[in-house]
């Protein structure tokens, strides 16, 4: 019973992701594009703990820590990156 339930999740995760995919492609604006894509990062990091839980491992517990912490940086950087237009500020002495 509760492995068809992960199995569901996972499969309505993928439809999250194809329609989070189709919003960074077509997305009206770049703010949208990167919620999107700050969304597809967040589902794959529960979608391989669902992976995890159905093969009963904890060998991904490093893969979800590795990519949750580059979902944050990406949406970090992107957000710096609409607000400036630039990523990393350099202070110049003139």
């Amino acid at each position: 019973m509760i492995s068809a339930m992960l199995y569901t999740a996972l499969a309505l995760y993928g439809v999250a992701i194809a329609i989070s995919a189709y919003r960074i492609i077509a997305g009206p604006s770049l703010p949208d594009r990167v919620v999107a894509l700050d969304m597809i990062g967040v589902m794959l990091v529960s979608s391989i703990a669902i992976i995890s839980v159905l093969q009963g491992t904890k060998a991904y517990l490093e893969v979800i820590l590795i990519l949750a912490i580059l979902a944050f940086i990406s949406t970090i950087a992107f957000s710096k990156y609409i607000e400036r237009g630039v990523i990393i500020e350099r202070k110049r002495d003139d």
